[in-house]
């Protein structure tokens, strides 16, 4: 059976990605799972009307939505991402997310 991640102290248990940071009014939330030199995952909730301002990063960054929709801008072109789906923002290419809709979503950073 899965468990919130806050009940857990082995991270080789089953646990429901989604439920693991709660959407607070006008404010972003997010929780790191893993942090590594090669890399990082952490789970964000966005309120809606909340995000990202543009900006780069040194390293690929994979997006996966866990709930609702999001609109992700790379390198001036938009992508409306929803839950089930992945995107990728490639190394050094700006991006922006906005949250339409209140959405949560996985970030893993690949060094």
């Amino acid at each position: 059976m899965a468990e919130n991640l806050s009940q857990i102290q082995d991270l080789t248990r089953a646990f429901v990605l989604k439920e693991i940071t709660a959407y607070q009014q006008h404010s972003v939330v997010s929780r790191e799972i893993i942090r590594k030199p090669s890399g990082t995952m952490t789970v964000f909730a966005f309120d809606e009307g909340q995000g990202l301002s543009e900006h780069t990063a040194p390293f690929d960054a994979a997006v996966y939505i866990l709930d609702g929709e999001v609109q992700i801008k790379i390198a001036g072109e938009t992508h409306k991402v929803k839950a089930g789906e992945m995107i990728i923002m490639p190394a050094n290419k700006p991006h922006a997310l906005h949250a339409a809709k209140k959405f949560k979503m996985l970030l893993i950073m690949i060094k």
